[in-house]
């Protein structure tokens, strides 16, 4: 998949939120996005997706199935969560076991029967999800999608993705509790001065490690400070 020369405003008179970002997606790539709020991600992450256009330029070669996770799912809908997703199932043409089965994997299926309006963050979060992935994306898009969740869901969602990638899948996620940030292989992108750049280091690429010593209670603030300005953390305790 390609963006050339993608610019993006949300109006005629706007400001620009993006503007000539090239970029190559490659098939079985895993991709984390940082940037501070309001710089650009969640627009990146819906140009992507293909739910808004480029301004100007063009993107390419998006794959056919293309599952996109909201960082809010939307809840105001008269629907159960079975009958939303077993709705969803019909018109992406998924297994109808398939909502079962990621619901089991998720740790939400004692959310089956409840309306959706009932829901708490985290588990509309993990209803965005199963819907995401009831059919096998070819693209994945994941806006904030550890916001919320319980431990056993922010275990096993990485291996879900992981899963994806080895198919040939890609996988896009913007993710401020760096779920991400041991993720082997994952690609580092920062969105910033409307730019998007590409932040993963190799093996001719010159680094500096620099130790950071901070109370463990302000490890996380910390953190998401830091990958948020692009810079890529390790934490050790």
């Amino acid at each position: 998949m390609r963006l050339s020369r993608v610019s993006f405003r949300y109006s005629r008179r706007g400001p620009w939120i993006l503007r000539d970002v090239e970029l190559t997606l490659r098939s079985g790539s895993v991709i984390e996005v940082t940037g501070r709020n309001g710089a650009g991600k969640s627009t990146l992450l819906r140009l992507l997706a293909g739910f808004v256009p480029p301004t100007r330029g063009s993107i390419s070669e998006r794959p056919r199935v293309v599952g996109y996770a909201p960082d809010v799912f939307p809840t105001d809908q008269p629907f159960t969560v079975a009958a939303h997703l077993a709705h969803m199932a019909r018109v992406r043409g998924a297994s109808p076991a398939a909502a079962r089965t990621l619901a089991g994997r998720l740790n939400a299926t004692h959310l089956m029967e409840q309306p959706l309006g009932d829901l708490s963050k985290g588990s509309a979060q993990k209803v965005g999800l199963i819907q995401a992935l009831l059919d096998p994306p070819g693209l994945l898009i994941l806006d904030e999608p550890f916001a919320g969740l319980d431990e056993q869901t922010r275990t096993e969602l990485p291996v879900i993705i992981g899963e994806i990638a080895e198919r040939g899948g890609t996988v896009v996620v913007s993710d401020h509790q760096n779920q991400l940030r041991e993720f082997p292989g994952a690609d580092h992108w920062l969105v910033a001065d409307h730019a998007v750049t590409a932040r993963t280091p190799t093996a001719t690429t010159r680094t500096t490690i620099i130790e950071v010593l901070v109370d463990p209670g302000d490890a996380d603030e910390v953190e998401q400070k830091l990958r948020a300005d692009g810079y890529i953390t390790r934490r050790t305790t």
